[in-house]
């Protein structure tokens, strides 16, 4: 049966929802060091999204062992063209070789640069410096973040494995990184902000 004109009128158009193309730049903790590919942050975060109805399209960035200057290093080739919002975690590897944190800073300062000079979103993930190194140390790294999260104006999610480090149950035999139970934890987390992140993002998008 033919539809009439205001029918037709009426009808709304169908928009496929294009998946927000987003890119989780990090270290071994992102990478899925001593975990099956299913079982990596970046996938794992994609399915937790999906399953609050946000379809995006994650690409792992994240290499096994690296520092905030390799990051740097990398990061023209490894953020894909069309990549719309970041998920930078990188600081691990730094503190536990003692880095300098200048050279911390600077890295991360310059990392965030040039992701902005791409209109590329950006969700700044924290680390805290293990004590051995002592406190003057640690304070001047753990402040790192939240420092640069303030200038640069992008959001800070202070400890990227809250409710996870020390945790026994959750961590592989080095201590260090995060079981298959403990990446879901950190998922679990870690969503609430990532929804909020994105949502801020298609906004800006959104915007004439």
């Amino acid at each position: 049966m033919a539809m009439s004109g205001p029918a037709l009128a009426q009808t709304p158009d169908v928009k496929e929802v294009k998946p927000i193309k987003l890119a989780v730049l990090g270290d071994s903790l992102t990478a899925g060091y001593g975990l099956p590919v299913s079982a990596a942050f970046p996938v794992r975060l994609q399915k937790a999204l999906s399953d609050k109805g946000i379809a995006t399209d994650i690409h792992n960035a994240g290499v096994s062992g690296d520092t905030t200057t390799g990051g740097l290093a990398r990061l023209d080739w490894s953020i894909p063209p069309g990549t719309e919002a970041v998920i930078v975690e990188l600081g691990a590897n730094d503190a536990l070789r003692g880095v300098d944190p200048k050279v911390a800073r600077g890295a991360l300062d310059e990392i965030l640069n040039k992701l902005k000079a791409r209109n590329i979103a950006i969700l700044l993930c924290g680390m805290y410096a293990p004590p051995n190194y002592g406190s003057d140390y640690t304070a001047k790294f753990n402040s790192i973040y939240p420092d640069l999260a303030k200038s640069h104006k992008v959001p800070l999610y202070p400890f990227f494995l809250d409710g996870v480090a020390t945790e026994a149950k959750l961590t592989q035999p080095d201590g260090l990184h995060p079981t298959a139970a403990g990446v879901d934890v950190v998922v679990e987390r870690i969503l609430p902000t990532v929804e909020a992140f994105l949502k801020d993002r298609a906004l800006q998008l959104s915007k004439p």
